[in-house]
């Protein structure tokens, strides 16, 4: 059983977050050569009994869905991490557990991620429409554009709104999940999911009881119970770095702990890499918009995180999206994966660039990278401004807010 990539997904409720504002952040550790691709989807109406294509399978597709962004490897549907209209973030983790996971194609833990933005106005309710569709139709598939083998994980999801979280563990149909409302949490590449549990599947505890894995008399313990034996639970680095912040943590906290690679919360490795990032505020004023930080690129170390406001005319930003290769497309067809066409996006090409004269770390490498930062914090301080105003932002300055930063991040790396 390969090891699931490790990726790291982290939230902060105040007063541990500064200003009344909940902080989620999520690196996604992906093969190194994948693209992710950054798309807005605006709220939608759907014809009574219409499907929806997810990456393997159809569903049944809901009458209305809200509108979205999301970070995506490029050949599928589905999110590693995203956000709604409503201020609800979800991220995912791949996690190994003692039932290995399904090969036969289901929903893949990021359709579900998609799946939850569209159809939950709220953390909770993005936890039912999970936990609904898992019982539904299963989880099951290959992870990776890999046509050699069949990569295939559980998952764990990271469900964020201004109020509270949600930690939703899932094996095979099965689940347990946990409310937070306060102080930190991360979730990473394995079970975390102990003896608190506040919702579970009916059958979580008899199941675990028929597969020999819990006597009934042990106190329940999520993570023990369906870890794999040869499994030594780590602390997550990411929930460590927070905990060790002395002040209240703010985007730029969250920030500088997702570009972090003494710590391993940001992923270099010979096999995986922080292929995107993304942070979120949530204030709890419902005054404020939530805004949605992006970097569409990898490494968030020699990345620039661009925001991102909902409001009523989004402008789409065609150059972070990667190019569309249809029913063509080698993840549509069966025997799927037979070649891998380019998917790089406008963004990623220049960025390409930026990484391999940082990577010299040379003076211009240095000097870069210090431009790179100062274009990033004139968008928080702008941010900031937004957030720190009495009154609601301007939609004909904000809805061209995004597509503004990535055109100014091409032009600045050409």
């Amino acid at each position: 059983m390969a090891g699931a990539p490790p990726s790291c997904c982290l939230v902060a409720f105040p007063p541990r977050a500064k200003d009344g504002l909940v902080v989620f952040g999520k690196n996604s550790a992906r093969p190194r050569d994948e693209v992710q691709e950054v798309v807005y989807f605006p709220a939608a109406d759907h014809e009574p009994g219409s499907k929806v294509e997810c990456t393997y399978i159809s569903i049944d597709q809901v009458p209305k869905t809200h509108a979205i962004v999301i970070s995506r490897p490029a050949w599928l549907w589905g999110a590693e991490m995203g956000a709604n209209e409503h201020g609800v973030c979800i991220a995912n983790e791949a996690i190994n557990a003692r039932e290995p996971a399904a090969e036969t194609e289901a929903l893949l833990g990021m359709d579900l991620v998609r799946l939850g933005l569209e159809r939950g106005s709220t953390a909770k309710d993005a936890l039912d429409v999970i936990v609904a569709l898992l019982e539904e139709h299963g989880q099951g598939g290959n992870y990776y554009e890999d046509p050699a083998s069949c990569h295939s994980f559980q998952s764990a999801y990271l469900i964020v709104d201004p109020e509270e979280a949600w930690v939703l563990e899932t094996v095979g149909k099965y689940w347990a999940a946990e409310k937070i409302t306060e102080g930190v949490k991360c979730i990473c590449s394995q079970l975390s999911l102990t003896t608190k549990i506040d919702a579970e599947h009916p059958e979580l505890r008899s199941y675990a009881q028929s597969q020999g894995w819990w006597t009934g008399e042990d106190e329940f313990n999520f993570s023990e119970v369906f870890s794999p034996a040869d499994d030594h639970p780590h602390c997550c680095a990411g929930k460590d770095s927070l905990e060790k912040q002395e002040e209240s943590i703010t985007v730029q906290t969250m920030m500088d702990v997702l570009r972090d690679k003494a710590s391993g919360v940001c992923i270099d490795s010979e096999s995986f890499l922080t292929t995107a990032s993304a942070v979120s505020v949530l204030p709890q004023s419902r005054s404020s918009p939530c805004i949605h930080y992006f970097t569409g690129t990898p490494d968030p170390s020699r990345s620039i995180f661009k925001p991102f406001i909902f409001v009523e005319d989004v402008k789409l930003v065609p150059k972070v999206q990667s190019p569309c290769f249809g029913d063509d497309d080698p993840a549509k067809k069966e025997p799927r994966f037979q070649e891998k066409p380019d998917r790089r996006h406008e963004l990623y090409k220049a960025h390409e660039w930026a990484r391999a004269v940082i990577a010299s770390d040379q003076e211009q490498g240095r000097k870069l990278r210090k431009t790179m930062l100062d274009l990033e914090k004139q968008g928080l301080e702008a941010m900031e401004e937004i957030l720190a105003s009495a009154e609601p932002p301007d939609p004909a300055e904000v809805g061209d807010l995004f597509y503004d930063c990535v055109d100014t991040e091409i032009k600045f790396f050409k």
